[in-house]
This record gives structure tokens, sequence and C-alpha cells, in this order.
């Protein structure tokens, strides 16, 4: 974006006024903050730049209110092309989404309007293309996508989307159960003669899978997960418990009775949005996980 004009205009004189001091003065007064605008550096000029974005410039205070006006408008013509254009992005991703057709309801018009008003106001590609898919869903399969859970999904940022997608790449699931789950490990009742307490539970270190304790605090923040670690009921000795982990299955025998597995769960919310993000698998984190739980519980494939 051109800020000022050429620095270089103002020092191209004639030969007849080399000679002339008070007007050649006056010239150099004028020119010399224009040549010194020109070097703006690299974080005024990104300042400018996004601001531009909106239709804001630092001059605009200074225009007479005719040229104040057409300023005015100026932004407000940037803005309505500008949500256009991020519809039209979201377009564009949905029709090219491979949905499978349903012979389902017709999609709310209530829910189309206020998916569309919200759609507008996301300007980065990659949530783009996760609003995009969010559409492809519901047309395909109408009350896919609660109003809630897209009033949710407008707040995130693309950082917050990306803390998400590595959550999506732990979640397991149980047998006839749509909840994704985050197992981190197990929790045993003490016996009987045990005058200790409770033992702790023994769990994996997610951080060393890259999902730290800030990004599961966040996590919990944005309602996508229960705001602590949940205990399954205990289990008897021999009893099973079928799970899945992306493109793995496994299963879970109890060697004894009295544990129970700990994990953190997906809200509501949390399971709708989980259905979009892309999995990435996460190579470290099922061996870690079978191995701690292969303490308590027979583990196969």
């Amino acid at each position: 974006m051109k800020i000022t004009p050429d620095p270089y205009a103002s020092q191209v004189t004639k030969p007849e006024n080399s000679k002339t001091s008070e007007p050649t003065g006056e010239k150099e007064k004028t020119a010399k903050p224009t040549h010194h605008s020109a070097n703006v550096s690299p974080v005024r000029r990104k300042i400018l730049s996004w601001f531009s974005r909106v239709g804001i410039s630092p001059s605009m205070s200074t225009l007479d209110p005719k040229r104040e006006k057409q300023a005015l408008e100026r932004r407000k013509q940037i803005l309505e092309i500008q949500k256009a254009a991020n519809l039209q992005a979201v377009l564009n991703i949905a029709l090219n989404v491979a949905i499978t057709e349903s012979q389902s309801d017709s999609l709310d018009p209530d829910w189309f309007f206020a998916f569309s008003s919200m759609a507008e106001e996301i300007y980065s590609q990659p949530m783009q293309e996760l609003w995009g898919r969010i559409f492809a869903v519901e047309v395909s399969k109408p009350g896919s996508f609660s109003l809630r859970s897209l009033q949710l999904l407008k707040s995130l940022t693309h950082r917050d989307a990306q803390i998400f997608s590595k959550a999506v790449s732990m979640a397991c699931r149980r047998q006839h159960d749509n909840v994704p789950r985050i197992l981190v490990g197990y929790h045993k009742r003490r016996g009987v003669l045990s005058f200790l307490g409770p033992s702790a539970p023994q769990q994996i270190n997610l951080a060393k899978m890259g999902l730290s304790y800030p990004d599961l605090l966040a996590l919990q923040d944005m309602k996508l997960l229960y705001a602590s670690e949940i205990e399954s009921g205990e289990y008897e000795q021999g009893q099973q418990i079928f799970w899945r982990c992306g493109n793995e299955s496994f299963t879970l025998e109890a060697n004894r009775s009295g544990v129970a597995l700990v994990y953190y769960k997906f809200t509501a919310v949390g399971s709708e949005l989980a259905k979009l993000v892309s999995r990435k698998e996460n190579s470290a984190y099922l061996p870690a996980l079978k191995e701690r739980l292969s303490n308590v519980f027979i583990v196969t494939e």
C-alpha cells in the first residue's frame, strides 16, 4: 500500500530556482517530513496495513466534513465487500466437501440466516474451511450442529482450533458411545487392609504427547472439555471394554476388580465440533496409553 507520495519527487528542482533562498527553504521544510515518512518501520507499516483493511487511515480525522463522509462511506463499502468475500469463500469450500446424500428434512431457515450472519465475520482461511464443512454437513443432515455450537465456534481463533485439533488427535470412543474422551490412565481401589487412604491415579503425561496443561485449561475455558478429570465406574475382574482411537481399535479387560479409567470428556459442543476436525494421528499417545493401562488391564487389539 502506498502510504506517502514519492519521496524523491521533492528533490527534483529547476536550475533557475536554485539561487532563490526563501521559496526553496520553504520547500525543503515540507519535503523532509515526506521523505522521512516514506521510511516507515516494518511494525508501523503492518499497523497501517491492517487498519486499511477496515477502511481506517491516520488522515481520516483531518478531512473536511464532505471528505470525511466519503471516507466513512468508503469504509462501510470495504467492510461489506469483505463480508461478502468471506461468505463466498465459505460457499466455495462447502461446494467441494464430499458428503453422502441423504433423504432428510430441509434446512431450517432460521439456522441458515444465523449461520450466514456469523460466517460473514470469519476471516482466516483455516476457519473458513471449518465453516464450509459445517454447512455441507448440516445441509446433508439438518440438526447436526446447534446454534450454540456455532456461537462458540465463532469466538475461536485459529490458534484455539489448533489446540482443539491436538485434543481430537487423542480422542477415543467407547463402543456404542459417540462422546469422545481423552484417556489418561487409571485409578485402582486400595485393598481392605490398607490404611494409607486412596491411591493416586496412574496417568501418562499428556504434555509429552503435545497437549500441555495450559492447553487443557484453554479447552475447558472454551467449554470444549469438561472442567476436571472424570473417573469411570469401577470394573470387575474379567470385564471387557471396547475402545476405538482414530483408525485403531482395542479391548481392555480388567485383570483385577476395583479399577477405573481416568479421562477428560468432551462436552456436547466439543463432541459436535470434533466431527469436523481433520484427525492427525498422534503416534506417541496410544503406545504410551496402552503401556500404562497394561498394569491393570489386559490390552488386546
